[in-house]
């Protein structure tokens, strides 16, 4: 006869093939987290091709399942095997703010006002270090743990992840393959992003093979607010806001500078997630990260 549920012991949920350590990275004194799922079977001589997150604790499950999934039915999917490491901090959160807006945002970056009372001021422009950590540390962590493709290495992240994608693109354009920023924060400190970006192409320093993928959700534009949002008291400010951070635009505008320059047309797109706002477009663009990272190669 069934149990009922007040009589089953509360077990915790485990995703198989998923392990986390608690690393302590560069000169930062708290520990990051990071998620690692693996293939049960061999790896192939060659290694696993390998997808890097960011924001780790929010994305991780989401990546592998959409991986599980799809690479169950490769020849309807095109989707291959391979390792996911996600970077995050010892929580059980989604995010941790105040960790996230130092390793993600580039330098120079700048001091704010708290994200709650009693709580240390909020610093940004940590980029620089967070990419030499990803770089000279945790990839040789990685490679220790599982045999790895260094050819077919992406970097996902979203929104502040995202601007941590585009600047260690523009600043170390060989230590990824293929680069997917989703909903990047382009606008944050002034744009200074592009001075970054412009630099990076007037170096006309593009490794072949590099690939980027930039998207945003549909009502993430100057132009589209929710509908949900319409009529409520707080539309007014949200309009304000969608003119400032303009994260379809800046997007859409930098793939199609990249497509204008004969040496990267067909490097960078740009895609557009009908229905979707800036928290609920993550699912999404964790989904197409796992497509392009694990995109089988004739």
């Amino acid at each position: 006869m069934p149990h009922s549920s007040s009589e089953l012991a509360a077990s915790p949920v485990a995703i198989a093939g998923a392990t986390f350590a608690d690393l302590t990275l560069g000169d930062v004194d708290q520990p990051y987290r990071i998620f690692l799922y693996r293939p049960a079977r061999p790896a192939p001589p060659e290694g696993w091709p390998v997808l890097y997150l960011t924001d780790g604790n929010a994305c991780f499950a989401t990546a592998v399942d959409a991986q599980k999934v799809q690479m169950s039915y490769p020849s309807g999917t095109n989707i291959c095997d391979g390792v996911i490491v996600a970077i995050g901090y010892p929580s059980d959160e989604a995010y941790d703010p105040v960790r996230r807006s130092w390793d993600l945002s580039p330098p120079p970056g700048r001091t704010y006002p708290p994200f709650f009372p009693d709580t240390p001021d909020v610093r940004t422009g940590g980029g620089a270090d967070f990419l030499s950590a990803i770089e000279d540390e945790l990839k040789s962590w990685v490679e220790k743990q599982v045999p790895i493709d260094r050819s077919r290495q992406s970097l996902f992240g979203h929104s502040f992840g995202g601007l941590f994608v585009l600047h260690a693109l523009f600043t170390r354009p060989r230590a990824f393959r293929r680069w997917i920023a989703a909903s990047p924060a382009i606008f944050w400190e002034d744009a200074a992003i592009l001075v970054t970006e412009r630099a990076f192409l007037e170096r006309a320093d593009v490794p072949p093979g590099l690939e980027l993928h930039l998207s945003a959700g549909q009502y993430e534009s100057e132009r589209c607010i929710a509908p949900f949002h319409k009529g409520r008291p707080d539309e007014g400010q949200r309009l304000a806001r969608a003119l400032e951070t303009r994260t379809v635009e800046y997007a859409r505008a930098m793939a199609e500078r990249w497509e204008a320059l004969p040496a990267l047309a067909g490097v960078g797109r740009f895609e557009e997630y009908a229905g979707e706002n800036h928290m609920s477009v993550l699912p999404v663009a964790v989904n197409r990260a796992v497509q392009i990272a694990f995109r089988q190669e004739m």
